[in-house]
């Protein structure tokens, strides 16, 4: 990894980690298009390793709001979906793994943009979950599915609820990448090396994130993700 590459994605990891902290979803939104971009071969390896300190933080940072209950079914939906990310990630090609990534990034945007409000119950926990353990586990973006079915809650109990879910989830990806060889020494140190901005980004979070207009910045974070995943999908598609 160049200097110069290695810089461009520190900055959009620490944007991304402000971003989640304040907002409750986004890192991966963020971060996916742009290393699907310029290092593709570290997705989704990376993003479940800096995800992983960063949400069990922002879990621990407002546990009082926590939904306990609503972790408990998302997670077993979680473990389910997690089997099948990784039946995808091990029989498809990088090229198509990038399409996976584009259009994911995309339709997940719009959905939790125009999802319609409401109350979730068990079911619609675990479909969340189980759609979460797809799309984590193959392209490391999870959130979109957890902030529709958690977007009418309080924004202290969408953060911690969704950041515990994903904590759970990234462990339990990161083992069953493990188990296939997905976890290279490389992978794993490079994301080592983005560790430090995602600290940053928390940081920053936590002194300003019970003052942002969350609603202006959710709303820019997906069309910044819809840019992004169209970009992935022409680059792909046009190589």
């Amino acid at each position: 990894m160049s200097l110069t590459i290695f810089l461009v994605l520190a900055v959009t990891v620490a944007i991304a980690a402000f971003i989640q902290g304040a907002v409750g979803v986004g890192f991966a939104l963020i971060c996916a298009p742009v290393i699907g971009l310029i290092e593709p071969e570290l997705l989704p390896v990376s993003l479940l390793i800096l995800m992983l300190p960063l949400n069990v933080y922002l879990a621990w940072r407002e546990r009082p709001a926590l939904d306990s209950k609503g972790t408990l079914w998302i997670t077993v939906g979680r473990t389910a979906g997690a089997v099948a990310g990784v039946w995808i990630i091990t029989r498809i090609s990088a090229h198509d793994l990038n399409v996976f990534i584009g259009a994911s990034t995309i339709a997940a945007a719009l959905a939790t943009l125009f999802a319609p409000s409401f109350m979730p119950g068990r079911n619609a926990l675990m479909a969340a979950g189980a759609v979460t353990g797809i799309t984590e586990t193959a392209t490391g973006i999870g959130g979109p599915a957890l902030a529709m079915v958690f977007q009418h809650y309080r924004a202290p109990a969408l953060r911690s609820t969704i950041a515990l879910c994903f904590a759970i989830g990234e462990a339990l990806s990161l083992v069953m990448l493990s188990v296939t060889g997905t976890i290279t020494a490389a992978k794993f140190m490079s994301a080592l090396c983005l560790v430090p901005p995602v600290i940053v980004g928390a940081f920053v979070s936590q002194h300003v994130h019970r003052r942002l207009n969350a609603r202006l910045l959710r709303i820019s974070v997906m069309a910044f993700a819809i840019v992004s995943g169209a970009a992935i999908l022409y680059q792909t598609l046009v190589s």
